[in-house]
């Protein structure tokens, strides 16, 4: 499970407004931005994310490293679309931010989300580009929107020079039918850039899992991060029931065990005498009534003779 330090850089230019992307590029890039938040943390939930923009008179840092998914959220209705990017600018400011992380030992990534032209030309890129490799910074770009040849070039040109060990992506998304997040999905972003799929095959190694392709529960975390948290919840809590179970059901036993012979001996016991008693009674009591009523009827005999005398 990697540990990161993610600066998020929005394109809040006016180019952002147009509707080619569903629903348009702005809100777009504002579903990706929330998927690759929930990527980041529940990933490693020690990772922390940050949000700017960099359209407008400049590129502006709206929330710093967080693990707040509120502040993220904030950070985008907040923030106004106008003006035009300002590319090398807004990737100088996020490696600043990403400098004075709390936890040093986060790796530092920049993502990058343009849908406009590029006004920085090659060379300044290229010096950029190696500067932040420098600072081992990786950077990954999604290019949508404006995908003129010069513009795919001056992005591919920049992810030559930056290229380390990390990983740095560059993911060009046509527009579709599909939505920007989802096609976000199947790029190397959040697939292949060893994030979610190595820690998965790595727990699934460790623990013996065969299944799902390595993956815990065979759900990969970053392509459905809200049903591998659902499904980890959901068996966090059935072993919590399963133990409430397992003591509740040990208790009564060693109780009840110990007081069956206690109170099951007295009350047999007092019943078969009970019931042996009551019986004598009753079989001694049956022949007085009969013997009173001889005696009665003698008596009565009696007093017939007295009558008639």
């Amino acid at each position: 499970m990697v540990l990161e330090a993610t600066m998020i850089v929005m394109d809040n230019s006016e180019s952002s407004r147009n509707g080619d992307y569903v629903p348009s590029r702005w809100e777009a890039q504002s579903d990706a931005v929330n998927l690759i938040f929930s990527a980041k943390t529940q990933t490693n939930p020690e990772s922390s994310v940050g949000l700017m923009s960099m359209g407008g008179k400049g590129p502006e840092v709206l929330v710093t490293l967080t693990t707040d998914f509120g502040k993220i959220l904030d950070g985008i209705h907040r923030t106004k679309i106008r003006g035009s990017t300002h590319l090398a600018t807004g990737i100088q400011i996020a490696g600043l931010a990403l400098k004075h992380r709390q936890n040093k030992s986060q790796r530092q990534r920049i993502i990058v989300f343009t849908c406009s032209r590029i006004a920085e030309n090659e060379k300044d890129l290229v010096k950029l580009a190696k500067r932040m490799k420098k600072n081992n910074i990786s950077i990954d770009f999604v290019a949508f929107g404006d995908l003129e040849p010069e513009n795919t070039k001056k992005l591919e040109v920049f992810n030559e020079n930056i290229k380390g060990g990390d990983g740095s992506h560059l993911a060009i998304i046509p527009p579709g039918p599909s939505l920007l997040s989802d096609t976000l999905l199947t790029t190397p972003i959040l697939s292949a850039d060893g994030v979610a799929p190595r820690g998965g095959a790595e727990e699934g190694g460790a623990d013996g899992g065969g299944g799902g392709g390595g993956f815990e529960f065979g759900v990969d975390p970053s392509t459905d991060p809200e049903l591998a948290l659902a499904l980890r919840m959901s068996m966090e809590e059935e072993k919590a029931r399963q133990e409430k179970e397992d003591k509740s059901k040990e208790a009564p036993k060693g109780e009840s065990l110990e007081g069956i012979p206690e109170e099951n001996q007295p009350l047999l016991d007092g019943q078969g005498e009970a019931s042996g008693s009551g019986g004598d009674k009753m079989d001694e009591d049956k022949p007085e009534p009969t013997e009173g009523k001889g005696d009665k009827k003698e008596g009565g005999g009696d007093g017939d003779k007295m009558d008639t005398a």
